[in-house]
């Protein structure tokens, strides 16, 4: 069986506290740290961000539209202009 050993204090520290926290051991706490850090960087996991953005868009609707149109006295009024 092969053993790890990090010989990096805050390395170490931080694959302790992954373990604490999951119930794992260290060794087990940094191969899941390293599988996800992998998965992640995978190009295939990757999804475009014309698909991204239009899941977004399912489910976040916009409002219906108010009638009002932004037009210059609008964008005065956001900066508290007075007409002149």
């Amino acid at each position: 069986m092969a053993s790890l050993f990090i010989k990096d204090e805050e390395t170490n520290l931080l694959a302790e506290r992954l373990a604490s926290a999951r119930g794992l051991t260290k060794t087990a706490a940094v191969k899941l740290a390293l599988t996800h850090e992998l998965e992640r960087e995978a190009p295939r996991h990757r999804r475009p961000a014309v698909e991204v953005l239009e899941e977004f868009w399912q489910t976040h609707k916009l409002g219906e539209p108010t009638g009002l149109e932004a037009d210059k006295s609008f964008y005065d009024s956001l900066n508290d202009e007075d007409d002149d």
